[in-house]
């Protein structure tokens, strides 16, 4: 694979939009250098190696697994009856090509995908690989496994739709892991939908229908309050726009319900409940402009909630497709017809979101005290193994890189115990570690296995070991 660094470093020097933690992950590799890696398996499943030297192993899944999205577009081409369709895809100069991925899969996405597109010649590399940290729920792991999820159909049975699209957006973990909790989910939809958004879109409405007869008043004369309203419509669309194009939805969606703020304040700062009696034609230029805002928060909102925007469309009768290029622009005319005032975002109660805090409880607790049967105890793999050495992963603070003996074989493993123990202080100890666990890559490094851990009473974490001296590879009984 060295051959490869100087050619993938020119062609990742030209993407300066990449995210910190790919441009650093992967810029770390170029420094240390790009060894050669094993794109094999000694497994009883997966694709065969197609060399008559290799006849038992397989070839490991990442390795050939992003060669797929070619073969899955390659396919729908044919199910289409355009069989070179695909090439636009993947062949075409002027294709932008993005990978949306999660952090443990940057080396394969970032360095050994576009090295094999570059070896092959003629393919498009990626222009961007946004690559997002983890999200937990409620401070645990998501198992799917273990039903330790929040499932899309359970969801919508109690939950419309844009409310979780809006918290995850706001929540994304774009540059740490971040947590999914219910009652951030309520207090979001509560504070920020429906008493921020929601009620400048309601009270604007109901205005017009009280007022002005359901109709777009008339623009009298606009002031500085207003024209800063407006103002701020642009540079709000500037900066959304920059932030998508950037992957910054969480940035995306402060500028947005930050638009909503303000115009909620000018609502308040304006008082047309006051000018509809002392000045009417002031109360119309007021409700007029909130109308025209109420339009273009229906198109900002379209990219992360899809179906309030449709909705809010429909209330304003918007006949003609709605464009992103007409916020700030194309004003809904004099004397349209808007409809009824709808609740678009309705309030989660209490209850609802103490079932749901339950539930995830419930299967917490299941797990916790599930029967196993001695036959599944024994499935895992324990052995005692010493320590021979120990390194910290470079570009993280809770990574160690240990090798330890099993007697019969050595193996590294990926710990997280860097914060709690220096390099040397694990350094012939005797642990306990699960010997047929399935390989996982991890910064890039094979782990193969795991050294059990206990979290303390201080929060971090202490390793199991054994009661005196224990010979390596020595089962754990």
């Amino acid at each position: 694979m060295g051959r490869f660094a100087e050619k993938w470093k020119r062609w990742f020097e030209k993407n300066k939009e990449w995210k910190e933690n790919v441009k650093n992950y992967c810029m770390g590799w170029y420094r240390e250098g790009l060894e050669d890696r094993p794109i094999t398996r000694d497994l009883q499943w997966g694709v065969p190696v197609p060399l008559e030297d290799a006849k038992d192993k397989v070839l490991y899944v990442w390795f050939d697994a992003p060669v797929g999205y070619i073969s899955a577009t390659k396919e729908w081409a044919q199910k289409i009856g355009d069989p070179d369709r695909w090439r636009e895809y993947w062949c075409d100069s002027q294709t932008k090509l993005v990978h949306f991925i999660g952090k443990d899969n940057i080396v394969f996405h970032a360095i050994l995908f576009p090295m094999i597109l570059m070896e092959v010649g003629g393919y498009i590399l990626p222009d961007a690989i946004p690559a997002n940290e983890y999200l937990t729920i409620e401070g645990r792991k998501i198992s799917t496994s273990q039903n330790y999820a929040i499932w899309v159909k359970d969801y919508l049975r109690v939950f419309p739709p844009d409310p979780l699209r809006y918290t995850l957006a706001a929540n994304s973990p774009e540059t740490k892991d971040t947590d999914f909790s219910w009652r951030q989910f309520q207090r979001r939809n509560n504070d920020e939908l429906a008493d921020t958004l929601g009620n400048f879109i309601n009270r604007t409405f109901t205005f017009i229908h009280k007022y002005c007869d359901g109709r777009v008043p008339l623009v009298v004369e606009k002031k500085e309050i207003d024209l800063r309203l407006i103002d701020k419509v642009s540079s709000t669309k500037e900066a959304m726009e920059e932030c998508f194009e950037n992957y910054r939805v969480r940035e995306a969606v402060y500028n947005l319900m930050d638009l909503a703020r303000f115009a909620n304040k000018y609502f308040n700062d304006s008082a047309p409940w006051e000018t509809r009696k002392s000045d009417f034609a002031r109360c119309q230029t007021t409700l007029n402009i909130c109308l025209q805002i109420v339009k273009d928060l229906a198109i900002l909102m379209s990219p992360i909630m899809p179906d309030s925007s449709e909705r809010l469309i429909s209330m304003l009768r918007l006949e003609d497709e709605v464009k992103w290029d007409d916020i700030g622009r194309k004003d809904l005319p004099t004397g349209h017809i808007i409809g009824r005032p709808e609740i678009l975002f309705k309030k989660i109660d209490d209850d609802l979101i103490e079932r749901e805090i339950e539930k995830l409880k419930n299967i917490s607790k299941e797990r916790e005290t599930q029967k196993i049967e001695i036959e599944d105890f024994v499935r895992v793999g324990l052995k005692a193994a010493r320590v021979i050495s120990a390194e910290k992963v470079k570009g993280t603070d809770q990574l160690l890189k240990v090798v330890v003996d099993l007697g019969s074989e050595k193996r590294t493993i990926i710990v997280g115990v860097a914060e709690d123990y220096e390099p040397e202080q694990i350094i012939g100890r005797c642990v306990i570690v699960t010997s047929n666990l399935k390989p996982a890559t991890i910064r890039g490094i094979e782990s193969n296995g795991m050294i059990l851990a206990a979290k303390n009473v201080k929060g971090g974490y202490s390793l199991l070991t054994t009661d005196g001296d224990v010979a390596p590879g020595t089962d754990i009984e």
